[in-house]
């Protein structure tokens, strides 16, 4: 039997290649699919054709293919779906030139990519599977510029911490309007997303206070965006789960900062009495600054924990006090002040809280600066990474119940699928929903307020009993079938599912708006797969 040689394989292979060309010029996209054809080297059939043809490109950063692990690991630790390539930006003009590429390549490439920012995602969202995952904490984009005048605003980098634009607007006296709980995340994944905390029943979510975004889209292009300027982009990136561009700078909307914060605790053993509380105080014109809530299960010595960092107001009684066993509600607001207004806030705290029917002996305050207040997470942060118990799997669950069906969801979640104890904290508390831009990306309950409630669970690595990531799981998702059965208003916040059509039951009437923006801006479904909302060439349905 004769054996080739290797120059009639290297003839054979670009014979075959040259059919290729032919046979793609055939079909749609032709153009991308013979880009894609033209970069194959002769010798394509010894090299991996997608990181060939990443190597291909001329960047201002740089491509690693190697020890790329981090990129495929979250905060929630449960997913790890290794990338090809992490892409380490020097410039937009990176991430643009490499989505554009894959782009170019159409349907040939398997490529997809997806921005990570402090990889904080809890299902793998930020994560592409044998794909490009754009490391946005890399990019170093403009330095933070802030603008003092009469309506004042910061313009950062996406890949910006949260925390680092406090420390900078606070020298100038300002501080952006709306947080989240933890400061040590990025702009582009908040925006991504929504930013919501204590602060969203008065100014919304972080995605209601943005004047303007700098985006690059799944065909790789540069486009600012703002309500004004290529309006359909700026409120199809806002809140859209990374599916229509890649946020890269944004302009964020900036108030006068105060110095200090009044920060209370107070304990509800009535479900009805706390959420009417909640809602008197978010609907009231003379209001605090936050408002959040929080469910205590069957915690020992609770006041006694709170004694570290809050003052009781009664003592004795405060002393007394027995939580053991017990289901309690605790209302959790904050007074902004500067230090010259201490007595005139003190009084309007002291009014605000007459007529409230909390449990007298739990009224706990203490007196915090700004920044110690908004980065309060941080420090149980650093308390539980020196017992190891940071990097842990964390499967929360976050939803938005709208608020006719609150008191269903607190009888049977807290009084039945979760009666004996909790893995982590379980915050509650409403919002107004006039606070929110229907135009973007972000779904809501379809009432004019809704709770959000966030089990935020720690599961223990190898247990196999009520605190392990299975037992966990298991609750997490007869929380989500009851809600599916019996409570058809409720959302998913940070949601995660696997099929389209539960993404499309999701969405709701907002399906249409989806798909045609998705069309309009990534139509290769290039980015963000991490979602599992669209798959690379499959159609969108």
């Amino acid at each position: 039997m004769r054996v080739p040689t290797s120059g009639f394989i290297k003839k054979s292979i670009i014979v075959l290649k040259l059919y290729i060309i032919l046979y793609i010029s055939c079909i749609p996209d032709s153009r991308n699919h013979l880009y894609a054809a033209s970069i194959i080297p002769p010798h394509f059939g010894s090299s991996d054709i997608s990181t060939y043809a990443l190597q291909t490109l001329e960047l201002d950063g740089y491509l690693s293919f190697e020890n790329n692990h981090q990129a495929a690991t979250d905060f929630g630790k449960r997913y790890h779906l290794l990338p090809l390539a992490v892409l380490h930006p020097s410039s937009v003009s990176d991430i643009s030139r490499t989505i554009n590429h894959i782009f170019r390549m159409g349907y040939v490439s398997e490529l997809t990519v997806a921005a990570r920012g402090h990889g904080h995602s809890i299902q793998g969202q930020a994560q592409a599977y044998n794909g490009v995952v754009i490391s946005m904490e890399s990019f170093q984009g403009p330095e933070m510029k802030i603008n003092a005048g009469d309506l004042p605003y910061v313009d950062v980098s996406a890949g910006e911490l949260w925390i680092n634009i406090l420390h900078e607007t606070l020298k100038l006296g300002l501080a952006p309007k709306s947080w989240t709980d933890y400061l040590h995340l990025t702009v582009g994944g908040t925006l991504s997303n929504a930013g919501i905390s204590g602060q969203a029943f008065r100014h919304g979510p972080q995605i209601s206070n943005v004047y303007q975004l700098e985006v690059v889209t799944g065909k790789g292009e540069v486009v600012a965006c703002s309500e004004n300027q290529n309006a359909e982009l700026f409120h199809a990136v806002l809140g859209g789960l990374g599916q229509f561009g890649i946020i890269t700078s944004a302009r964020i909307s900036l108030e006068k900062a105060p110095k200090m914060v009044k920060w209370i605790r107070m304990l509800y053993s009535d479900f009805s009495k706390f959420t009417r509380d909640q809602e008197y105080l978010i609907s009231s014109m003379d209001q605090f600054d936050y408002i959040e809530g929080f469910v205590v299960i069957n915690r020992t010595g609770l006041l006694n924990n709170w004694r570290s960092s809050f003052n009781p107001k009664e003592p004795l009684q405060a002393s007394k006090f027995n939580s053991d066993g017990k289901i309690f509600y605790c209302l959790e607001i904050a007074k902004y002040f500067n230090l010259d207004e201490i007595d005139f806030m003190n009084k309007k705290v002291e009014r605000l809280l007459t007529g409230l029917s909390y449990i007298p002996s739990t009224l706990f305050t203490s007196e915090v600066t700004y920044v110690d207040f908004l980065d309060r997470v941080h420090v149980s942060e650093n308390k539980l990474r020196a017992k190891g118990l940071w990097e842990i799997p964390h499967p929360w669950l976050n939803l938005l119940i709208p608020r006719s069906q609150i008191h269903d969801f607190a009888q049977e979640v807290f009084g039945k699928i979760l009666k004996d104890t909790s893995n982590g904290p379980i915050i509650i508390y409403p919002v107004n929903k006039s606070k929110w831009n229907n135009k973007t990306s972000f779904v809501t309950p379809d009432e004019d307020i809704f709770y959000l409630v966030a089990f935020l669970s720690s599961a223990v690595p190898s247990s196999i009993g009520t605190d392990g990531l299975e037992h966990i799981l298991e609750q997490n998702q007869r929380i989500l079938d009851y809600c599916i059965e019996y409570l058809p208003g409720v959302k998913q916040y940070l949601p995660h599912y696997n099929s389209q059509e539960e993404w499309r039951s999701h969405f709701g009437p907002k399906w249409q708006t989806i798909l045609q923006r998705k069309s309009m801006y990534d139509p290769l479904a290039i980015l963000a797969p991490g979602q599992r909302i669209f798959q690379k060439g499959i159609p969108f349905l």
